[in-house]
């Protein structure tokens, strides 16, 4: 496995990630969209993840306000992971915030995930009270103070994605990463300049729903009925209605036949397409609730589609979503 390094920084990831939101054990509203693990499963999950080659974790301030933060530390813990290795990614809120926030609040993040370092330090999203501009500021005073090595934002549009890039290089350093939501079934970052931007000034693009929130695993195709008895609000997202569900099911046909040939799974082929497609360009966060679904991340790692079927999935995804 190939290690991708993260902007010009020395940290150097996994292609495939574990997102941790799933983590926050239904604190908070942004907690409950999915159902509660115990401490338990969380720590399972952690340890398949890191003894199968997933060498970070994305989380973030808004998952659970922190518990998402403290049950990874714990999982951490119990893997025997030291500081030293632990590649952590979390994230700033900035809704209804000034950036004075992000250095006042760096504390507590760093308190939650005790002991473990902040490798990535990410703005969750462009709603802060302050510019670009002043955020980057904050940002980069905190690398400066090596309370975290490298800055990220998420769900930042081509404009905020190069005045937060300016801003950096300006104080001699620059964006590692903007996080987004990529996958076969939203592609909007290869129309709207963010995808280019970020391969033109060697910006890692860290995908998240990179399974369209489980559409593209398929067992949804497999039984329409199934979304009725998942928690959180996906029951209610248009690609889970019926007519969803038809309009999806050419594209899950192909990912079958090519899991079929790979002996993987579905979701495993969806994977391998988005960290493959664009070279080395992107990275993905799926999530696991269960045992099993960490073991199917990191295997995404160990085959490589054919170009010819990358490009394959390429036209039926565009033909499906109307690109």
């Amino acid at each position: 496995m190939n290690l991708r390094q993260l902007d010009s920084s020395e940290i150097k990831i996994s292609p495939v990630g574990l997102g941790c939101w799933q983590f926050s054990q239904g604190k908070s509203m942004v907690g409950k969209f999915w159902g509660v693990l115990t401490q338990e499963t969380i720590n399972s999950i952690v340890k398949v993840s890191l003894e199968n080659g997933i060498n970070w974790f994305d989380t973030a301030e808004a998952y659970g306000g922190g518990q998402s933060e403290q049950s990874l530390a714990i999982a951490l813990k119990n893997a025997s992971v030291k500081p030293q290795e632990a590649i952590v990614a979390t994230k700033w809120m900035p809704a209804m915030r000034f950036a004075s926030s992000i250095t006042n609040t760096i504390d507590t993040r760093l308190q939650k995930l005790d002991g473990y370092p902040i490798s990535l330090y990410q703005i969750h999203n462009p709603m802060s009270f302050s510019s670009v501009e002043t955020q980057m500021n904050a940002m980069a005073a905190l690398v400066h103070e090596k309370k975290i090595k490298a800055v990220g934002v998420s769900n930042f549009d081509l404009e905020q994605m190069r005045r937060a890039n300016e801003t950096l290089r300006k104080l001699g350093l620059s964006l590692a990463s903007n996080q987004m939501r990529f996958n076969m079934l939203d592609r909007r970052i290869e129309k709207n300049g963010v995808l280019e931007y970020a391969r033109d000034n060697q910006i890692t693009i860290i995908a998240y729903s990179p399974l369209a929130q489980g559409i593209l695993t398929g067992k949804f195709h497999e039984n329409p009925d199934l979304i009725k008895s998942r928690p959180g609000f996906r029951r209610f997202m248009p690609g889970f209605q019926k007519a969803g569900i038809q309009k999806t099911q050419p594209l899950i046909n192909e990912l079958k036949v090519m899991a079929d040939s790979y002996k993987v799974s579905i979701a495993q082929v969806a994977l391998n397409w988005a960290i493959n497609f664009h070279g080395d360009l992107i990275v993905v966060i799926p999530g696991a609730s269960n045992v099993k679904q960490a073991q199917e991340n990191a295997g995404v790692m160990k085959f490589t589609l054919t170009k010819d079927e990358m490009n394959k999935l390429d036209k039926i995804s565009c033909e499906v979503i109307g690109a």
